[in-house]
């Protein structure tokens, strides 16, 4: 009987982080682009913006090396993309919890979906990348 209520309790446990995870990433991933945001407005806040031709982003803005460049260098559109990574990331995390949480319980079903899901979204995320 006392197995059965560690169990339960960890369960709840690793559920309670999951939640924490999500909560936590969304909260960061806000803050992180909200001060990129004003940081954005001090650097760029007087300047007239041009929509009569449209001019897509670099390549620096766009991956995660050219972000980390960016950061080093205090550039605003790098912190408001690092927000978005944060945010990007907040539900993969979770599915990593989750499939930690399924390896405690020894659920071999939830196990393999998990990682099926995991590695689809790894293999969407990575898969067109050139090494």
């Amino acid at each position: 009987m006392n197995l059965e209520k560690i169990k339960k309790v960890t369960d709840y446990d690793m559920q309670q982080l999951i939640g924490q995870v999500l909560r936590y990433g969304v909260l960061i991933s806000g803050i992180v682009a909200i001060i990129g945001g004003i940081w954005y407005l001090y650097q760029h806040g007087s300047g007239i913006p041009h929509y009569a031709v449209f001019n897509g982003e670099p390549a620096g803005y766009t991956s995660l090396t050219g972000i980390l460049k960016g950061l080093g260098q205090g550039s605003a559109k790098e912190i408001i993309q690092l927000g978005v990574v944060i945010l990007i990331a907040t539900p993969i995390l979770r599915i990593g919890f989750s499939l930690v949480a399924f390896v405690f319980e020894k659920d071999k079903l939830y196990v393999a979906i998990t990682l099926l899901v995991l590695s689809i979204i790894l293999f969407s995320m990575f898969g067109g990348l050139k090494i």
